[in-house]
């Protein structure tokens, strides 16, 4: 019996039928979007010192260039799921892919700061189309516990770019022009297009749909079990967005690591996530996406006290606090890999109807959240600063999904 909330009326309409699709092509293309915006953050990042002498400007200056584009991401991801469900899955990806690759081909030619925020900003307002669509791709393939495999596969896009793309901004940092990267960036967003135009997708609603947004996402709010795994993959994913902000400035300014030193470090932290991946696809199905999405917020609280205690043990040689530095940063990474799909699994499967609303909304909030954390982070140069921070953002993860409740009800694929 529905109890008259807008949450139970959204759990008791039965899912909408669908049509098969092709999941491998589809999580193929959706791997792609993925790894295309994470790789504009991970890229970036060996280069940021030398983007502040280059451009001659402060580290605060320079880390707010990755600061815009995690808000640019987060800003309007409700907006295109709107889009999603009124034009259709097919138009707003094009849509956001052409925002990502003309942004990316700008930035690869600019030489002023002005320019250089103004364009993150917008080049991850494209990103975050990119992604958040790429994800309701994948939640139209079915909920449930199968859609935590599938989010895991799309951890394995995010793994190449954590990894990877890290690795080849050190690579670029050696050898090239830290604009560089962008110019990659553009020629990845047009390969997403490519494969956007081969899927069958869903088509768009209409504006009948539509005049109902705001009712549905309160509705959506409304659901207990969708928004505190929501919250807590929001602040996990925050806790990784302020490491990846203030690595490059600890380990070269810190530590006296190179650029490209520190983009090899990427490799490194990929394995890490891919391992935590690989935790999902390979136990989901027998301990479930609840119980790994607390083990993920209790490995990053762990690390997290473990790092604030690194800054504060005194006589720790430069080799050796390192070496702790990566491990404990490989640790977080491994964490948010088992959360963050998991969360998002237990959220969207908790809505059983307006699916690519759920995402939208689910993305919406873990971005914002990490865009908080990130514009936090440019004031935070001290290491003890940012490590407290990082360790009350998995503590509160860890207290809003700790509790076990009744896993929620499985919707029909």
């Amino acid at each position: 019996m529905s109890d008259g909330s807008p949450g139970a009326v959204l759990r008791a309409q039965p899912p909408a039928e669908a049509p098969p699709r092709p999941e491998r092509r589809t999580l193929l293309v959706a791997c792609v979007l993925v790894f295309m915006a994470q790789m504009a953050t991970t890229v970036y990042l060996p280069s940021l010192p030398t983007v502040e002498r280059d451009l001659h400007v402060s580290r605060s200056l320079a880390a707010l260039s990755v600061s815009l584009f995690v808000v640019g991401a987060a800003a309007p991801v409700v907006f295109w799921g709107r889009a999603a469900d009124r034009y259709g899955r097919r138009a707003a990806v094009l849509a956001s892919l052409a925002l990502f690759t003309g942004s990316s081909a700008l930035l690869a030619a600019t030489g002023s700061v002005t320019v250089l925020l103004a364009l993150r900003a917008l080049q991850g307002i494209g990103a975050g189309g990119a992604a958040i669509i790429a994800r309701i791709f994948v939640r139209d393939l079915g909920g449930g516990d199968a859609l935590a495999r599938r989010l895991s596969v799309l951890s394995v896009a995010f793994v190449s770019a954590l990894g990877g793309g890290q690795f080849l901004g050190g690579l670029i940092g050696r050898y090239a022009d830290w604009r560089a990267g962008f110019a990659v960036l553009a020629a990845i967003g047009a390969v997403g297009a490519v494969g956007v135009l081969t899927l069958p997708l869903e088509p768009g609603r209409g504006r009948q749909e539509q005049a109902g947004m705001v009712r549905i996402y309160r509705g959506i709010l409304g659901v207990r079990q969708f928004l505190l795994p929501t919250v807590a993959g929001g602040l996990g994913f925050a806790t990784v967005v302020l490491l990846q902000e203030v690595a490059p400035f600890v380990t070269q300014q810190h530590f006296g690591l190179t650029a490209g030193e520190y983009g090899d470090l990427g490799l490194l932290f990929g394995l890490a996530y891919f391992a935590g991946a690989m935790l999902v696809n390979r136990l989901v199905a027998r301990v479930g996406s609840s119980w790994l999405m607390r083990l993920g917020a209790l490995v990053m609280t762990c690390s997290g006290l473990l790092m604030v205690a690194l800054w504060l043990v005194p006589g720790l040689g430069t080799t050796t606090a390192l070496v702790l530095f990566v491990a404990l940063y490989c640790a977080t990474t491994f964490g948010q890999a088992a959360l963050f799909p998991s969360s998002m699994a237990v959220a969207v499967s908790a809505v059983t109807e307006h699916g690519a609303y759920a995402v939208a909304l689910c993305g919406f909030l873990a971005q914002s959240i990490a865009g908080v954390a990130a514009t936090a982070a440019v004031l935070l140069h001290a290491d003890l600063a940012w490590s407290a921070v990082a360790t009350g953002l998995g503590a509160l993860a860890l207290l809003l999904v700790g509790r076990r409740g009744p896993r929620p009800a499985q919707p029909s694929a």
